[in-house]
């Protein structure tokens, strides 16, 4: 009973040893092609201004076929269900850095000029943050506030440089160094954990018979 209950939670595992290389190498690739397949269509959504896939709905599809694959092999469910909440947080972390990517491979830096600054500590604005009303070069106001670049000590009247996206899928962001690499990094940190998730729950989903 106890031997069941441990299988069904993390997978039977039937092997002696080290596991087969030909199972350690499905279980990276599994990992590898659900990570890649959520950066991807990100990007692609994100890219080409589809709605659904720039939201992420795109990657919450292919974190769900990823549990059901690990699902019909037979991996434990504590893996399982660690692989799908990995999946789901990539898919979700995807559309900012999907913007990010676009606005650096495409985007047109201009400058802007701050027409209202709002937030800081003590505003309730999420990690109290200066949010800064600005113009373009035309005088009409950008719809989005700005908050890369925008501190307590910036006033109307000031200049920020602004990225745009000239196709509009992304809205536009302020140009401050080392703003973007937070969600970065931690997309490759989310991208990894799911590659080794998703390694160990193939390989201890290893049978010497198919199950009855």
């Amino acid at each position: 009973m106890v031997a069941h209950a441990t299988a069904f939670v993390w997978g039977p595992a039937e092997f002696v040893g080290l596991p087969p290389r030909w199972l350690f190498a499905e279980g990276i690739l599994v990992g590898v092609l659900s990570a890649t397949a959520i950066i991807g269509v990100g990007i692609a959504g994100v890219w080409t201004g589809h709605p659904a896939l720039a939201a992420g709905e795109g990657g919450l599809v292919i974190a769900a076929a990823l549990t059901l694959y690990l699902l019909i092999t037979g991996a434990g469910r504590a893996l399982v269900g660690t692989a799908a909440v990995l999946g789901l947080c990539l898919a979700l972390l995807m559309p900012q850095v999907a913007g990010w990517v676009v606005l650096t491979q495409r985007g047109e830096v201009r400058p802007a000029v701050v027409t209202l600054v709002e937030g800081g500590p003590g505003t309730g604005i999420e990690g109290g943050r200066y949010l800064c009303s600005v113009a373009g070069r035309a005088g009409a106001p950008l719809s989005t506030r700005i908050w890369r670049g925008c501190e307590g000590s910036t006033r109307p009247g000031d200049a920020l440089t602004v990225v745009f996206d000239p196709r509009g899928a992304v809205p536009p962001r302020g140009v401050a160094p080392g703003t973007d690499r937070g969600p970065l990094l931690g997309v490759a940190a989310v991208a990894l954990a799911l590659v080794a998730g998703c390694a160990l729950a193939v390989i201890r989903s290893y049978r010497l018979d198919p199950p009855s």
